[in-house]
């Protein structure tokens, strides 16, 4: 909750108990929908007219006038519209409040929000199969899981990124087959991985070489490789394998009978998961003796509740939809609550070349890897483009649009205005201006609408920031970017800070205007993983004397 809404709900709190009405707790106050309404609104009058015997619209004009009386600070008018609504228009003032709550707070202090109280979270994603390199979907669930991972840390929460790798199984004994088919030269297995990338690293692979040992590094090697160039590392990289080796899963199915939810029927060994929501009990050992997956995936969650995280958080592909109930279901039969395991479901990407669709397949060999599309567009480009859209929409990756110069390049557009903010430093240190200290600048200097459509954005970040984390949503922080940058390049056209013909009181303000904005774009590229350049190749001369 920021200031001025603490303010204005509590004075109209103040100003219904004169109208002898007990206000509700919290009193609502919004943005309107429309600028044109004020710059916030609350339907307070609507919500408490019936238990309060009033005509909503009356009791809004009452409320009206009693605020009028003592108008709350920064607040300049107070209009009573539709059926109640009771709108307050703001002097300047508030916006320069903000500029200053910004600079003050900074990078690190502002629109950073404790909300996790140093609650710990496990945020697993990728987590593809080790049997080749990372496709372009994978880079979508790779920026999504770290952009993550950042904005969790950023509200409070001790957060950590894993990667789970699924090293054991036919699929595994599969990719290690057809490794050791190209090195001898002989036809791949039936539905053996056919890529270009299974001949290079059998010629590779030293002749005395384990496939199945080799290739398995081999994957690992390339898959830290690809996400470290995406600036994505991981705290913890947990093997399958090692849930055997160590026991875990006898443990875990010790744990589930000890439970009371597991029964034998037909030789092979069952989850009651029907009691957890599940729509039909599920297998966990076969009649011949082999685990199903759902045991292990039980059991790695159970190893990470052991490791003392409080809440978990998968990022799967959609086609991992139908695991979903399950999992939820053997986590709730080893006694843990619903909502300490989230599963977040990653719609596909679409990739488009000129204009055409370009087809996509992993084991036939047609797939487009990760390394490729870093190589093409770079990392930033890629990370922004895939953050750009919430996770449960399909995707549209368009090459010819990530690797343009122009306005419609997202990732263009905010770099470039990152680069005009070090440009207009740069270029009043080469005069020898300098910023006096804040407290001494005149901040009622900035009237101007480009002006204070910086700092309305900024101002929204603090409640973007929290509500981002909530829903679990950096697509929202993306967009933010994209406003701040807009009103940025709007403010450089418009509002020259260093002419001669700009007086010195309007100079000032402005130079802390562009300060703040530096924080608030900086806060956003943080938590989205990008790098913001000072200096760009396009980059303009600064359009001043």
């Amino acid at each position: 909750m920021t200031a001025i809404k603490d303010d204005l709900a509590a004075a109209v709190a103040d100003a219904l108990r004169g109208l002898g009405i007990d206000p509700p707790d919290p009193v609502p106050i919004e943005r309107p929908a429309h600028a044109d309404h004020g710059d916030w609104s609350t339907t307070v009058a609507l919500a408490v007219a019936k238990s309060a015997g009033r005509n909503p619209r009356e009791l809004g004009q009452q409320l009206a006038d009693e605020l009028s009386a003592s108008p709350p600070a920064h607040v300049a008018a107070i209009e009573i519209a539709g059926p109640g609504f009771v709108n307050f228009r703001l002097a300047d003032t508030w916006l320069h409040d903000v500029l200053t709550q910004v600079i003050d707070e900074g990078v690190d202090g502002y629109a950073a929000p404790d909300l996790g109280n140093g609650t710990r979270v496990n945020i697993e994603f990728v987590s593809a199969n080790p049997t080749g390199p990372l496709h372009i979907g994978n880079g979508r669930w790779a920026s999504y899981g770290d952009a993550l991972w950042r904005l969790f840390n950023r509200c409070g929460y001790r957060a950590d990124r894993e990667y789970y790798l699924n090293d054991r199984g036919v699929q595994m004994q599969l990719f290690a087959d057809s490794l050791a088919a190209r090195k001898a030269g002989e036809e791949l297995p039936d539905d053996g991985y056919q890529g270009d990338y299974v001949r290079e690293w059998a010629a590779e692979m030293p002749d005395d070489a384990d496939p199945f040992q080799w290739g398995y590094q081999r994957v690992r090697e390339n898959l830290a490789a690809s996400l470290a160039a995406m600036g994505v590392e991981f705290e913890r990289w947990f093997s399958e394998r090692s849930l055997v080796d160590s026991g875990a899963i006898e443990a875990t199915l010790d744990d589930l009978r000890d439970h009371g939810v597991v029964y034998e029927a037909d030789g092979a060994v069952w989850l009651r998961s029907t009691d957890f929501g599940d729509d039909k009990d599920r297998v966990l050992v076969r009649s011949d003796g082999e685990y199903t997956y759902v045991l292990p995936d039980i059991a790695y969650h159970r190893d990470k509740f052991a490791r003392g995280y409080e809440l978990l958080i998968d990022v799967w592909g959609a086609d991992h939809h139908g695991y979903v109930s399950r999992l939820r279901a053997g986590m709730q039969a080893l006694g843990h609550q619903p909502d300490e395991l989230e599963i977040i479901l990653g719609q596909l990407v679409t990739l488009k070349r000129g204009g055409e669709e370009v087809r996509i397949g992993k084991r036939s060999g047609t797939a487009i890897w990760l390394d490729e599309l870093l190589d093409e567009v770079g990392a930033d480009s890629a990370r922004l483009t895939f953050l750009l859209q919430s996770m449960d929409s399909r995707q549209t990756f368009d090459i010819d649009v990530v690797t343009s110069t122009a306005n419609d390049n997202p990732v263009f557009y905010v770099q470039y205005a990152n680069a005009r903010i070090h440009s207009i430093g740069r270029k009043a240190a080469e005069r020898s201006i300098t910023r006096a200290p804040l407290a001494d600048v005149d901040l009622s200097m900035l009237s101007h609408p480009r002006e204070l459509e910086i700092l309305r954005v900024l101002f929204s970040l603090q409640e973007l920031m929290p509500s981002a984390c909530v829903e679990r949503a950096p697509h929202r922080v993306a967009t933010w970017a994209r406003e701040l940058a807009s009103a940025f390049h709007g403010f450089y056209h418009d509002c020259h800070v260093l002419s001669d013909d700009v007086d010195e009181p309007t100079r000032q303000a402005r130079l802390w205007l562009v300060e703040a904005a530096r924080v608030g774009i900086t806060i956003a590229a943080d938590v989205l993983g990008v790098s913001l350049p000072e200096r760009m190749e396009r980059e303009e001369e600064i359009d001043e004397p």
